[in-house]
Order: C-alpha cells, then structure tokens, then sequence
C-alpha cells in the first residue's frame, strides 16, 4: 500500500512546515521526491495518503470531496501546531486543496503545480449524472514527457469521483479571493489534463497580491515527476526559505 511521508525536519528549518498534497487518482508517489527533496533541506514535512486512494478506485468512488479535503486540512494543523509558519503544496487536485486551506487557515504561502479548478472535458460536468450508468472512464495518470516512470495512479477513473472532483472546483473557486498568502504556481507549456482555464480562474479569482507562475517548458501534467521537477524542488524551496 502506497503510504503517507513526515519528516520533523532538522535545523532552523524545521521551524518551517510544508504540507505536501498528491493529486485525484494518484497517490504520495507523484509528491515523494519532492517531499523528501525538502525533508532533506530540513522542512518539516506532511504529506497524507487522502482518502479513496492507494488502494482501488472502488474505494474512490465512494469518497466524498469532503475527506480528501479533511485529509489534507489535518496534514496542515498537524504541522501548524509545531512551527512558526507552514506553507501548502499540492499538484493538480491537490492544488486545488492546497488553495481551500489557503483560503480557510492563515498559511505562509502556495505552491501548486498544474492545479485543476476547471475540466478539459466538457463530459465532467454531466458526471452527476453519468455516475448512474457509467461507473468508471480510462485512466488520467502518468501524463509525463519522461519515460519509464509511473506514479501509481488508478487504471480507471470513477465517475462518482468526478462529480466529486467538480464540486470541490467550485466550492474552491467561490473561496479563491480568500487566498491571500504569496502564491507560486508551476504551468506545465504542455498538459494533457488540467486546461488553461483553470489557471486563468486562478488569475482572475484568487485574492493574493503575490502570484508568481513558473513556465514548466520541458514536462507534461505530473511535473514533479518530470524532466523540470530539480526546477521545482530549487524555487520552491527558496521560496520557503524566505519565511526565515
């Protein structure tokens, strides 16, 4: 079973926690090199295994939006208990959680990479309805340019997960001009799952002052795994940094 990644962290770092957040259908193993990357700085680090994932995609199919959410918030508050400040972190859906905390816990800063608040196929927004005769679609995982690496995601997409997926969008969404904090966001040039648009929504909704975004020109969606992620894990990690 894919598991979860803490690290206490080490020096005048671990005053700084990073919660880490893996992505819808995937797993802790799109996030552990980067969760470790910063580990190894000396970040205190949390990254939970959310519910509905890292075992079937039955088990998704039956997950409310609402305990990934719960999931990743515990992740947060566990790290807010003991440190001067935490940052928050998530690709794709888990930026898109990454953000909802942002929006309801007084974070130091995000960074998300390719966060989806919006669908490239116009079909997801009649999820609620095909979930009744349609259990599960092909799989959206190990969209990457580098070869030969997997990130443990499902073979199959639930449906009910989709219509999930959508509700958390927009409940996400309604909360962006409550996100303050700095925010840094890493854009895969080339993503064959979160669309544009959902960084334009960010744009335009989020409420921060500081939004900063990072073109990935070598990567596909799972960019943490990818030919840019020593971008990733460098900037990221100064920008953390600054906090000190």
């Amino acid at each position: 079973m894919v598991q979860s990644f803490r690290s206490p962290g080490h020096g005048e770092l671990a005053r700084i926690g990073v919660a880490v957040c893996h992505g819808f259908t995937g797993s802790p193993v799109s996030m552990q090199s980067w969760s470790e990357s910063l580990a190894e700085a000396g970040f205190a680090v949390n990254m939970p295994l959310l519910a509905g994932h890292g075992t079937s995609w039955q088990d998704l199919a039956k997950t409310p939006w609402e305990d990934w959410y719960r999931d990743f918030e515990a992740a947060y508050l566990e790290l807010a208990a003991r440190c001067d400040s935490v940052y928050v972190v998530g690709m794709s859906m888990g930026g898109a959680l990454s953000l909802r905390v942002a929006a309801l816990h007084p974070v130091a800063g995000v960074a998300v990479v390719n966060p989806g608040l919006t669908f490239g196929d116009p079909k997801a927004k009649y999820a609620g309805l095909l979930k009744y005769v349609l259990k599960s679609v092909p799989a959206i995982g190990n969209d990457m340019k580098l070869q030969g690496v997997s990130e443990g995601a499902y073979t199959r997409t639930p449906v009910a997960a989709v219509h999930q997926l959508s509700q958390l969008f927009s409940n996400t969404i309604e909360l962006l001009p409550r996100v303050t904090a700095p925010t840094l966001v890493f854009r895969s040039t080339v993503d064959h799952v979160v669309p544009d648009s959902s960084i334009e929504v960010l744009k335009e909704r989020i409420g921060s002052s500081e939004l900063r975004i990072v073109p990935l020109e070598n990567s596909y969606h799972v960019a943490t795994m990818d030919n840019d992620a020593p971008l990733i894990f460098s900037q990221s990690a100064d920008f953390f940094r600054r906090t000190l």
